[in-house]
């Protein structure tokens, strides 16, 4: 890209950063990036947000006292993620793939140039130049200080560090290796509309290699825009990790039956097990906003409206919702903490505080134990969530079995560790017996 427009991209990848830092979602803060500047700007918040622990302690050591406006910080950060990967480029050291390369010179200069374009950080011209100089003189030396510091090393907070570390003391570090790594982009096949093979087949004519997993998945060799993979708008497929695929085939259903998906959206696996079977599907979730997305899904896919119902409700309180009559099956996906997809949301980990592995345990408890009553003897309950917490997984579920008597557990995954067949998961499936 043109020098002036790396200047801009790098604006506005600090000013998503920034959004980060003050609690806003990565996703939401690039909402606010113009359209042509946007697919820079995401992959270089993303590349960002995969260093950030690192770039942090870094500018602890070079700026001991946080700059006062958040913009200058996250214009630093960046700057620091960036040139380490100069520097390590210079050093013969291999960089992973899809790391931005820039030549160290001209990397200080942009930034400070993107300094300049903005009122908040253009006094902090001077000090950009002076700490990304500085770090270019001494950075062996201050990599060394780092070492020790999990949170440098690991790109992680300390305390999602030890709670893995307690939780999984066999894999905690491939899983937070593997976070930082870019995930596959996998496609699940409508196969309503097309057959697996004949998808793969529409995607090697245009040039896209991908292979099969699991059960309809099909990984691509290299992420792309949805709009350049055949059959989007005819609904040939829909992206989804295949962890998450797994909830359509293992939740026990046939045609005809009554289902509800308690917390739907955007609508993933409601359209799955659309796919799969002709349903009485309600379709439940609380963000109004959130289910028009899975409106939106549905249509696209061409799914049957008529075997769907939508209703914006809280899952926890059926009172307001259900009619009373009973669910063949429930599927509930409820809220996490999300600590299995971090890294396809790399943001996750620096938003989340460690109260809210037990507020979201919580908010799960009080889903399941509220669904529970409204399934029919003999019926099926999946619980799933994309965590690797245990709080918000097995604990869970061996609680919710202490507190169900008349609750039985059947053969699923369990716990699903992140790498490279998915995103880390948890699926149960539960089970009221007749009589």
């Amino acid at each position: 890209m043109a020098q002036a427009e790396l200047a801009e991209q790098l604006l506005a990848a600090a000013r998503a950063i920034r959004g980060v830092l003050t609690g806003v979602s990565l996703s939401e803060a690039l909402e606010q990036t113009p359209a042509a500047l946007r697919p820079g700007a995401q992959a270089l918040a993303f590349y960002a947000m995969r260093r950030l622990g690192f770039a942090t302690a870094l500018r602890e050591q070079l700026v001991p006292r946080r700059p006062p406006d958040r913009l200058t910080e996250a214009l630093l950060l960046l700057g620091l993620c960036l040139l380490e990967a100069s520097h390590q480029q210079a050093d013969g050291i291999p960089l992973a793939a899809g790391t931005p390369r820039y030549a160290a010179h001209t990397l200080v200069h942009q930034l400070v140039q993107a300094a300049g374009a903005d009122r908040h950080t253009r006094p902090a011209k001077a000090l950009i130049n002076a700490v990304l100089r500085r770090y270019g003189r001494e950075r062996h030396a201050i990599r060394a200080t780092l070492t020790e510091q999990p949170r440098a090393r690991f790109n992680h907070p300390d305390w999602w560090v030890e709670a893995l570390r307690q939780a999984w003391p066999e894999h905690w570090q491939a899983i937070l290796q593997a976070a930082d790594q870019t995930p596959p982009m996998t496609l699940r096949t409508n196969v309503r509309q097309i057959t697996r093979a004949a998808l793969l087949d529409q995607l090697g004519a245009a040039g896209i290699a991908a292979h099969p997993a699991g059960e309809v998945g099909l990984v691509l060799e290299q992420p792309r825009p949805v709009r350049d993979i055949p059959g989007f708008d005819a609904g040939w497929w829909s992206v989804q990790d295949a962890s998450a695929q797994r909830a359509g085939a293992l939740l026990p259903l046939r045609d005809g039956l009554r289902v509800l998906d308690a917390c739907a959206a955007p609508g993933g696996k409601t359209a799955h097990l659309l796919e799969r079977h002709s349903l009485r599907l309600t379709a439940l979730d609380s963000d109004e906003k959130r289910l028009a997305r899975v409106a939106d899904n549905l249509r696209r896919l061409q799914l049957p409206s008529d075997q769907v119902q939508l209703r914006c409700a809280d899952a926890a309180q059926p009172s307001q919702w259900w009619d009373g009559q009973p669910y063949d099956a429930i599927l509930a996906d409820v809220p996490c903490t999300a600590s299995g997809v971090v890294r396809r949301h790399p943001d996750i980990r620096w938003l989340r505080r460690p109260e809210d592995v037990s507020r979201t345990a919580a908010l799960q408890a009080r889903i399941i134990d509220a669904l529970w009553p409204l399934l029919a003897p003999g019926g099926h309950l999946l619980y799933a969530t994309c965590s690797i917490f245990p709080q918000e997984g097995e604990s869970q579920i061996q609680a919710f079995l202490t507190r169900h008597a008349d609750a039985r557990r059947l053969p699923a995954p369990g716990q699903i560790l992140p790498g490279n067949a998915g995103d880390g998961f948890f699926y149960a499936l539960l089970t009221k017996p007749v009589g």
